[in-house]
């Protein structure tokens, strides 16, 4: 909890208190004219992270309205995205990994799109990103809580038994009926785990949804997927500082990007992990050796789409520099930045056009 608090003040402090090259013109007003205020709203209920809502807006109670709408679709895409926990009349993803293996699962509209999103999203990573692997990341998951609280026996998942569930992470597997809303699982031991998806997906909507109402100035950054939502009050960028992987560097940033109207999403090696002996297993696991690769410590995306941007930061982690590169080149407005442990870092081809001076 004081990591997320302290990740959440970092954010807070980045986002409030910098500017960058003004990106359109301000409008002289007169006096009288009201101004555009800056409000803050953060959260600690959904996705198991911290949200922030920093918006400029002309009183308390629009701002408020406004959140209501954030909150309200967050509630809404926390339950139905959550693998852990089932919730009294809602049919999530848990309830679909326990009972598509059986038969049709009837399912809502919005984990129809984002399966069929997570399916792009596969295809767009030539795999790298599949979210037909939560019988993988099951037994990850559960090797790394056990590590996480100072167990003197962590131990690394064993070959045989990730392998064995390697043979059940056929995406094809996944039948998805969008005509009757329903989902099923061919192969009744698949398993799915939208972790590097769901959330930036959701952003997403959640962004998309207020700029359907008009909303301008504004800025979501749920659990470290910001996505802005034109420029600053003032007309200037946001700035949002990317993390530095070395935790124990004095240097808490590594750079400052300034942007507006896009998503900065960066997947990394320090978020979730742990120790067994002197080495470091992280949460990011590559499709192809059922195991974390240590090739990079951040990888961060910048592009429109946050569901987009979670879902490349997890492909291009995975893959090679020069792999990782050529995807991001093959994707419209999208750039990237790769660090890698000894903090040498790369930047795709227009990506340091961001950079805050």
């Amino acid at each position: 909890m004081k990591k997320i608090l302290s990740l959440l003040l970092a954010v807070l402090m980045v986002l409030g208190i910098s500017g960058c090259a003004q990106i359109e013109p301000e409008v002289p007003v007169s006096p009288e004219e009201p101004q555009k205020q800056k409000f803050t709203k953060s959260y600690m209920d959904y996705f198991d992270t911290a949200s922030t809502i920093v918006g400029y807006d002309y009183s308390q109670e629009e701002f408020d309205e406004n959140c209501a709408v954030v909150e309200e679709q967050l509630a809404h895409f926390h339950k139905l995205y959550d693998i852990y926990n089932h919730y009294e009349g809602v049919t999530n993803i848990y309830d679909i990994n326990r009972e598509a293996g059986k038969a049709p699962v009837k399912v809502h509209e919005d984990i129809i799109a984002l399966f069929e999103f997570c399916r792009e999203m596969y295809d767009l990573t030539q795999g790298k990103t599949n979210y037909a692997m939560g019988s993988v990341l099951r037994i990850w998951h559960n090797y790394r809580e056990a590590g996480n609280y100072d167990y003197p026996n962590a131990e690394v998942p064993p070959m045989d038994m990730l392998e064995a569930a390697a043979e059940h992470c056929n995406i094809d597997d996944i039948i998805i009926d969008k005509e009757n809303s329903t989902v099923f699982f061919a192969d009744p031991e698949l398993k799915v785990d939208v972790g590097a998806i769901g959330k930036g997906y959701a952003t997403e909507r959640i962004a998309k949804s207020l700029e359907e109402m008009g909303v301008d100035n504004y800025t979501l950054n749920i659990g470290g997927n910001i996505r802005t939502i034109g420029p600053k009050g003032d007309g200037t960028g946001w700035v949002a500082g990317i993390q530095n992987p070395d935790l124990t560097s004095e240097q808490t940033f590594i750079l400052k990007v300034c942007f507006s109207d896009l998503a900065l999403v960066t997947s990394g090696s320090y978020q979730r992990y742990y120790y067994v002996g002197e080495t470091k297993y992280h949460h990011i696991i590559d499709p192809e050796t059922l195991f974390p690769k240590d090739t990079f410590t951040s990888v961060s995306i910048l592009t429109p789409d946050s569901g987009l941007a979670d879902a490349v930061s997890t492909a291009c982690f995975n893959l090679g520099l020069e792999e990782g590169m050529a995807l991001i080149e093959s994707i419209e407005n999208t750039e990237a930045m790769w660090v890698e442990p000894d903090g040498t870092i790369h930047y795709s081809s227009g990506f340091e056009s961001f950079i805050s001076k």
